[in-house]
Formats: C-alpha cells, sequence, structure tokens
C-alpha cells in the first residue's frame, strides 16, 4: 500500500467514483419516468421539485466525474504524462456534456410552465421545443459517454501496464470500458437513445464500484519498473510515490 500523496489520491479518486455513480443513478432515476412518459410536458411541470433535485444530481455527477481524472493525474502521469493529460482533457469534456444534459432538463422545466398554460394552438410548437430539447440532451447524454469511455481507457491501460492496481481489476475496467464503447457507437449509428444499451454498461458501473472500494481500502502499489526504462529512475519514482521524495543520492 502507498502512502502520503498516493495514498491521499487514491481515497479521493475513490470517494468520487463512488460520489459520481450514485448522484448520476439517483438524478437518472428522478428524472427519467417523468421523461419516458408521453406527456412529459405536464408530468415535469406538477414535479417541478422532483425535476430540479433530479439536475441538481446531475450536476454532482459531473463534477465528480472531472475530478477523478484529475485526482488520479498526479499518480498516472509518473507512467505516461500524456495519456494522463489525456485522460483529464476526455473526462472534463464528459463534465461539460453532463452540464449540457443538466442545463436541457432545468430548460424544459421552464418550458414545462408555459405549455400547462398555454392555449390549445401553441401547445404544438411547445411540444415541438420540447421534443428538440430532450434530444439535445439525449444527444448531450451520448457524447459524455463516450467521452468518458475514451479517458477511461487510457487510465486503466496505464493501470494494466504499471500494475498500480491488481491486472485483473484493470483488465476487467478495459473490457468494460470497450462495451460501453460498443454501446455508444451503437446508439449513434442507430440513432437510438443510449438507455437502450443499458445491458452494455452495467459491466463498468459494477468495475467502477469494486475498484473505489479497492482504492480506499487498499490504495496504489508500487509500480513496476517498465521494459527498457532506467532502474534508477524507476527506484526514484517508487521513493516519491511512498513519501520519501526528501531522500536523495549524496552529492547531489
Amino acid at each position: 500500500m502507498t502512502t502520503g500523496p498516493d495514498r491521499r489520491a487514491s481515497v479521493s479518486a475513490g470517494v468520487l467514483f463512488i460520489t459520481a455513480t450514485v448522484t448520476s443513478v439517483v438524478g437518472t432515476g428522478l428524472s427519467k419516468p417523468l421523461l419516458d412518459d408521453p406527456g412529459y410536458l405536464t408530468g415535469v411541470s406538477a414535479h417541478a421539485t422532483r425535476v430540479s433535485a433530479g439536475a441538481l444530481f446531475e450536476l454532482n455527477a459531473a463534477g465528480a466525474c472531472a475530478g477523478i481524472a484529475i485526482s488520479l493525474y498526479p499518480v498516472l502521469r509518473r507512467q505516461s504524462a500524456g495519456l494522463a493529460l489525456g485522460s483529464v482533457v476526455f473526462r472534463a469534456m464528459e463534465a461539460l456534456m453532463y452540464t449540457v444534459a443538466a442545463a436541457g432538463l432545468l430548460s424544459l422545466l421552464s418550458l414545462s410552465h408555459k405549455f400547462t398554460t398555454a392555449g390549445g394552438a401553441d401547445r404544438a410548437s411547445f411540444r415541438a421545443a420540447g421534443d428538440a430539447l430532450l434530444s439535445v440532451r439525449d444527444q448531450a447524454t451520448l457524447a459524455g459517454v463516450l467521452a468518458f469511455s475514451l479517458g477511461a481507457l487510457m487510465y486503466y491501460y496505464l493501470f494494466y501496464r504499471s500494475r498500480l492496481i491488481p491486472r485483473w481489476l484493470s483488465g476487467w475496467g478495459a473490457a468494460a470500458i470497450i462495451l460501453a464503447i460498443a454501446a455508444c457507437l451503437v446508439a449513434l449509428f442507430r440513432h437510438n437513445p443510449l438507455t437502450a444499451y443499458t445491458i452494455l454498461l452495467v459491466p463498468i458501473g459494477v468495475q467502477e464500484m469494486v475498484l473505489a472500494v479497492w482504492l480506499i481500502a487498499k490504495g496504489f502499489s508500487p509500480s513496476v519498473p517498465q521494459p527498457g526504462a532506467p532502474l534508477e529512475k524507476w527506484a526514484r519514482q517508487r521513493l516519491i510515490s511512498q513519501g520519501w521524495a526528501q531522500l536523495q543520492r549524496p552529492g547531489r
């Protein structure tokens, strides 16, 4: 088990993994039944507090998603600065898309209030605007999951290569991410909502909860030297990961 900054990073990442999943599930659970109803505009207006709470949970999930990659970055950059930065960029894009989806939900709430007070002739135009907002929300969610998948694939590759976590756990994550990417591509080209392929997203959801518990309970393992890497450089990285950065070779 690592100590010092790496230990804090593992605990932070574990807590954020749980936060992102729980808030996303709760937020979706609050809003999705209303949005799936044919008379969703009336339902949204009648359950304004529920819809607002769902959007708030989704915004929290967006922040937690970006925080995961940021908390992992100091550890992963010692393996590959480029891939570590790439994971931060893609998960920041994911957070942005989830924010757009939450904003669409709040805009739909405002539209629903106008819909309920509009006359019969105006309701058709409000319904068309509502359908457009739902479409934007679905596409933003799809883009967010795809960005998440690409960012996660980068850090699972680094996890597998460095053995910072057990290889069975990082391999599970990589395989589950490939399923998530497949779900996104099928939804994109078949013009279906991503929720139609939820079964393909379950493996990564379960894996992230197992990973979260592992990071909180066990932390990172000391990374192993890569083929061709100078042993002295690897040893120095290991000392840093254990919180002994102040130890230097005599004469330096």
